[in-house]
């Protein structure tokens, strides 16, 4: 049976890359349901802009704190049993969460306390996943398994924000909360079986301190990697403000509620399933420029969201959004996988998320008081704005723009070699 598996997959789809998709899959299809519900529990509530910002900054606040510690402990421990224990963390604090809803008024620090540890969960898990799926993979073909893996998990995200939503409409958010910590359990028990012999054993070296400056040096000494990461400190923190607060708010009081916002976040999905679609066959040579240049779109959703457009505008927006954002996603990863020793990929990936969300818990906790002093179509207006900028200052790096895709040319076999000889072109 399992030979006639592994015939009917491509040579880089290996057990471990298989396990891995599938898993990220099932926690996609939850979790996306759940940041929906999260934020229509809090206004279901009674709570409003502000409390909303709270309730998403709780989670993001961990995720900071604890993110370079996780990707240390990653690139130490098996990666696998890290992602099992985060999301078992997970699970538990959604169910948590969902009984708290279902129960009746959940109180504030309640939901923030229980937001909390899923991002702690989430901290510890991310680096490891991104170690685990980026190890999983080589040769030319990394760039095809990355786009198809993301293809996969946007694809559950198309299913996950629309039926999110749609439950959120109709039976309340705190059954959405429960599917979600039964995703978690479900992709615990997948991720148990990944491999992990083909890891080289981590020399033993000078503690959780010295892997941090170790990884530290690795970032630090690579300008494309560090100037996208200001880059996308900035943009997601702004995204996150339109997405996890304005978004909710502008489809309550313009749209029609939680199921207009659930569709517009699945045609977003339904862009990135495109868009990594795209990526199975494209390979632009200049990995991040062509990128880069596709994170200008990022700001259309906040500026629909300003005007605000009708809904059918609205998920036309996020739809090309989606795509665009799909190829930079697969680039970033392609360039990741092509750059950074397989040793230091957990801590060079904790250090991307670190700066990516570093910004997120003061964006989305400002948000509501921005909104107060500013209005919401000037706050979103911003967003829009910062975006474009961050994007335009990051391609006056010279590796963004110069950084090229490897290619590797099988010739013939020197005289008395039995083996071809591989070259590396740029």
């Amino acid at each position: 049976m399992s030979t006639s598996v592994s015939r009917r997959r491509p040579a880089w789809a290996g057990r471990n890359y298989s396990l891995l998709t599938a898993s990220a899959v099932v926690t996609s299809l939850g979790s996306h349901g759940a940041l929906i519900a999260a934020a229509f529990a809090v206004l279901a509530a009674g709570g409003g802009a502000g409390d909303v910002g709270l309730v998403a900054a709780a989670r993001t606040l961990p995720l900071v704190l604890f993110l370079l510690i996780g990707g240390a402990v990653a690139d130490r421990l098996p990666r696998h049993h890290v992602m099992v224990a985060a999301n078992i963390l997970n699970c538990v604090s959604q169910a948590a969460f969902a009984v708290l809803v279902l129960a009746g008024e959940p109180l504030l620090w309640q939901m923030m306390l229980l937001s909390a540890l899923g991002g702690t969960g989430q901290a510890f898990f991310s680096p490891a996943a991104e170690g685990m799926l980026l190890s999983s993979v080589e040769g030319e073909q990394a760039g095809r398994a990355f786009a198809v893996f993301r293809m996969a998990m946007q694809g559950s995200t198309l299913g996950g924000a629309a039926l999110g939503g749609a439950m959120v409409a109709v039976i309340g958010p705190g059954w959405v909360l429960a599917a979600d910590a039964a995703a978690f359990a479900v992709a615990a028990g997948l991720r148990a079986f990944l491999d992990v012999k083909h890891i080289p054993p981590r020399a033993p070296g000078g503690g959780l301190v010295s892997d941090l400056r170790e990884g530290w040096r690795e970032f630090s000494g690579r300008p494309w990697l560090w100037g996208i990461v200001i880059q996308f400190a900035l943009a997601n923190a702004v995204v996150a403000a339109a997405d996890a607060v304005y978004g909710p708010l502008v489809a309550r009081d313009h749209l029609g509620g939680a199921a207009p916002w659930g569709l517009a976040l699945a045609f977003f999905g339904g862009g990135t399933v495109l868009g990594a679609l795209l990526m199975t066959r494209w390979k632009p040579v200049r990995l991040l420029f062509t990128g880069t240049l596709c994170v200008f779109p990022l700001a259309l959703p906040s500026a629909a969201l300003a005007v605000p457009v009708p809904v059918w505008a609205l998920c036309a927006v996020m739809l090309v959004t989606g795509v665009c954002l799909e190829v930079f996603g697969v680039s970033w990863m392609t360039a990741l996988h092509q750059e950074i020793p397989e040793e230091k990929l957990s801590r060079i990936s904790a250090y991307d998320w670190f700066g990516s969300v570093a910004l997120v818990p003061l964006a989305t906790a400002l948000a509501g008081p921005a909104e107060s002093v500013l209005g919401r179509p000037e706050a979103l207006w911003g967003c829009a704005a910062l975006i474009v900028v961050a994007t335009a200052a990051v391609l006056c790096v010279p590796d963004v723009r110069n950084l090229r895709r490897r290619t590797r040319t099988v010739t013939e076999a020197p005289t008395g070699s039995d083996r071809p000889e591989v070259i590396e072109r740029a």
